[in-house]
């Protein structure tokens, strides 16, 4: 979806003018955001989304989309690069398996002594956020189908 039709999605639900009266802009900038970009074609201005993710890809720093998503009371998790073994289920979701007992390392030792201190909090939400990525890695495999791929080619090779 393109910034400005998702901006034009949200003005059915939220008040073009409150927004330029909150915002301190004029109505018709508002509405301007939730057209096609000016390329000879349209008449849209470069809107707020537009210049996030201009900001994410110059400077390739995931904080700006967590602090965006912290905004809205959520996280941001990045999806996983391929590994070379991306195609192998065992190995996928062992990986899986080892990030939680990694977490879960990191949670018991933080709570042996009966309170988590800001640096335990920091180190249990990489190691959340590390598996996190992990598992979604392994369910944008599954949903590409490269699991039941694997396993068709094994039912090819199978000895009848």
């Amino acid at each position: 979806m393109q910034s400005h039709e998702l901006l034009k999605e949200v003005l059915k639900q939220t008040s073009a003018k409150q927004i330029a009266a909150d915002m301190g802009l004029s109505l018709s900038l508002i509405y301007k955001w939730a057209e096609p970009p000016d390329d000879g074609a349209g008449s849209g201005a470069n809107n707020p989304l537009d210049r996030v993710e201009q900001l994410i890809r110059i400077t390739r720093d995931p904080r700006i989309a967590q602090w965006v998503c912290e905004l809205s009371g959520g996280f941001f998790i990045g999806n996983p690069k391929v590994k070379a073994d991306a195609q192998q289920l065992i190995p996928s979701t062992n990986s899986i398996v080892q990030e939680f007992a990694d977490m879960l390392g990191v949670i018991a030792v933080a709570a042996s002594d009966s309170a988590i201190s800001k640096d335990e909090a920091k180190a249990i939400r990489r190691r959340w956020e590390d598996l996190k990525s992990v598992t979604e890695g392994f369910v944008r495999q599954c949903e590409s189908g490269d699991f039941a791929a694997l396993k068709d080619a094994a039912e090819r090779r199978a000895p009848v």
